[in-house]
């Protein structure tokens, strides 16, 4: 390929077309029509001396070639426009960006509506796109610009990222209301004879941190359905004898059908940790989007 011959819209063509693998899709999101996509995509093939998409069904599928460049070009792409960026003011007022969040579905749910709420008013046209926290994959998610922000606690926090702390967060001992055990007041005995939900992000666990205490304590509790969500837990308490422990601010967030109490016990608290990659750093709208969820958080904390 000769550089020569080549521009930045041909390469943000590229990365648009690796990525929708379609010309249509490809020409939606960069606002060009179809035709004009189509010669692109043919200048392309000429500059790169290969196909970089072919037929694949319903679909186009990336070349080998094509698979091989498209991280390092998106990559190169997006530290570009973070260059631009870092030298341009950021106008939450007029700005149309789009930041993406990941983080547990808890978290969503405790900081959604005050975030939504804020920007209608602050930032109209700025656009805000939730993901699910992947343990496995959240530092790539932050490295290829999948992710702008990660919340998440601060165990799963990427060492190589960029972090601040957020907030502090324990958890607390929820039942519905009626419970046969009745509202007294647990003890450890009591607890631990109990059948518990556990919910296991990655999965399938059936042991977690509150096990990991009552280990060091010589005790074990009965742990009868393992979920992946802790949205899911609230309903299943509610309609069942089940039990469950879970964050406090989740369990404040749930309506009146469901009694809160202390645990028996001192359990671990933990910080809830906002990160970002580095290369962030210095990107004016990033900036302002981290500020505004530590005001978010600051509102909480002051609140609760």
């Amino acid at each position: 390929m000769d550089l020569r011959q080549a521009d930045l819209g041909l390469l943000i063509a590229l990365d648009a077309l690796i990525s929708e693998r379609s010309v249509t899709r490809a020409a939606e999101r960069l606002g060009l029509s179809q035709p004009a996509m189509s010669a692109q995509l043919a200048r392309l093939r000429d500059l790169f001396d290969d196909p970089l998409l072919v037929s694949s069904g319903k679909q186009m599928a990336p070349t080998q070639r094509a698979a091989e460049i498209q991280a390092p070009l998106h990559r190169l792409l997006d530290e570009l426009t973070a260059l631009v960026r870092e030298r341009q003011a950021f106008d939450p007022s007029r700005s149309d960006r789009a930041f993406r969040v990941m983080a547990t579905d808890y978290l969503h749910r405790i900081v959604s509506l005050p975030t939504m709420g804020f920007l209608a008013k602050a930032a109209p046209r700025v656009r805000l796109a939730m993901a699910l926290h992947d343990a496995k994959h959240a530092w790539r998610a932050l490295e290829d610009d999948e992710a702008d922000l990660l919340i998440a606690s601060d165990r799963l926090t990427p060492k190589d990222a960029k972090a601040r702390v957020l907030m502090e967060e324990g958890f607390v001992f929820v039942q519905r209301k009626g419970h046969p055990r009745g509202r007294e007041a647990l003890d450890l005995d009591r607890f631990c004879t109990l059948d518990h939900i556990l919910v296991s992000p990655e999965g399938g666990g059936f042991f977690g941190a509150t096990d990991e205490t009552l280990a060091t304590l010589g005790r074990k509790r009965r742990v009868v359905v393992s979920l992946p969500s802790f949205l899911l837990a609230a309903p299943l308490v509610a309609t069942t004898d089940l039990v469950a422990v879970l964050p406090e601010r989740l369990a404040r967030s749930m309506d009146d059908n469901f009694d809160i109490l202390p645990l028996p016990f001192t359990s671990v608290r933990f910080n809830i940790v906002m990160s970002w990659h580095p290369r962030r750093q210095r990107d004016p709208g990033h900036q302002w989007l981290r500020e505004q969820a530590v005001e978010l958080f600051a509102k909480d904390r002051r609140t609760t």
